[in-house]
């Protein structure tokens, strides 16, 4: 059987001592190649030593693809509520009512009301705090559109989702493989109006939270943070666009006034292409293709999409709904699988890091002609 690396599948014998963390894991569009690299992800049963695997879909569909791809029977309960969740198979809560139709590679309506249901269904069960991590399946953006649902993505979904009465969320999508962190400042903008978003103000809060994500999701301590130029070659002084000398550079020396570590612009051709991006904890570039075209062609098949800045963790896959594979046995569930152990690493670490904040010493220093001044940093 094949070894995965992983943090979180390394220390999996250690977690019959701790509390077992439930990962809620939505179908996505069931005509794509969602339950496939579910299916082949789940065939693992060391999982079953890690976490307690919550699937919100139907066990129809999950028959007819295990069928279909000729895989062995993955051993399923049916539950209504995660609280019945069993922790030596795996649980699936059914979303759909009526019988499905299931016409792989196809977009259909009925393929989109089925993945909102099981998002909708998760997502509540995750603020309820029935599950503890949300793991995504890829959805169609287009078929998945309602009354309900108006969203460009998961993302803006998530956020509205979590939003209070003190007010919304902001959240920020990092695709992450090892030590390649990618963030955007523009996310599902389309690119005749990505200009229109690079503000200051917009830079600024994207560092702040991606600043804050590496600490407290990924625990390192002083993040070294670059920042990408919009225009090419990062404008030559204004020459090819002026938004890096009035912009970008503002916000790069704000952000280092705020004590963040922060570096660039730099041009984002030479900056993946001569491996620069080795020497950072994180990038962020100005809009979705400047950075995830990079980053998919060094990391597609372990990629992984996280939603930061959110209260609860959500990741997913790094690919779409595969049509023109879906139901050919020929999806890989690296992604996904990485996007599992990427889910429970990060729910860890923000415990950590809630625990070891959670009531800091007050701090002693000696400031001259004075003794013993006390700071209460709280």
């Amino acid at each position: 059987m094949k070894e995965h690396n992983s943090p979180a599948h390394d220390d999996a014998k250690a977690t019959d001592t701790m509390p077992r963390i439930k990962v809620g894991i939505t179908h996505g569009d069931f005509n794509g190649i969602g339950y496939e690299v579910i299916l082949k992800m789940l065939e693992d049963n060391r999982l079953l030593e890690l976490c307690t695997p919550v699937i919100y879909g139907s066990a129809k569909i999950a028959a007819y693809y295990r069928k279909a791809l000729e895989m062995p029977g993955t051993p399923y309960v049916q539950i209504s509520d995660p609280s019945q969740a069993r922790t030596d198979v795996y649980n699936i809560i059914n979303v759909i009512g009526q019988e499905a139709h299931i016409t792989p590679g196809e977009s259909t309506r009925e393929a989109g009301e089925a993945a909102f249901a099981a998002l909708e269904r998760a997502v509540a069960d995750l603020r309820e705090g029935k599950i503890d991590v949300l793991l995504t399946a890829p959805i169609n953006k287009h078929n998945i559109q309602s009354e309900s649902f108006t969203f460009p993505g998961h993302t803006e979904y998530l956020a509205a989702s979590a939003s209070t009465e003190s007010g919304p969320a902001t959240p920020l999508m990092i695709l992450c493989s090892g030590n390649l962190r990618v963030a955007l400042v523009t996310t599902h903008t389309p690119i005749a109006k990505v200009a229109q978003q690079i503000t200051l103000e917009n830079i600024v809060e994207k560092l702040e939270l991606f600043n804050q994500s590496l600490i407290q999701d990924f625990s390192i301590v002083k993040p070294r943070i670059a920042v990408l130029a919009l225009n090419p070659h990062a404008g030559e002084n204004g020459l090819l666009g002026p938004e890096e000398t009035e912009i970008i550079i503002p916000a790069i020396e704000k952000a280092r006034e705020m004590k963040m570590h922060v570096f660039g612009p730099y041009a984002a051709d030479g900056f993946f292409g001569n491996g620069l991006y080795t020497k950072f904890d994180g990038v962020l570039a100005m809009y979705h293709d400047q950075g995830l075209a990079p980053f998919k062609t060094i990391a597609m098949e372990s990629g992984v999409n996280f939603t930061a800045g959110l209260p609860f963790v959500r990741t997913s896959p790094d690919h779409g709904t595969g049509y023109d594979i879906a139901g050919k046995n020929r999806a890989s569930e690296e992604s996904m699988r990485a996007a599992l152990y990427m889910a429970i690493d990060i729910l860890r670490s923000r415990r950590t890091h809630a625990d070891i904040t959670a009531n800091p010493l007050r701090k002693l220093y000696h400031e001259k002609g004075r003794d013993n001044v006390v700071l209460d940093l709280k």
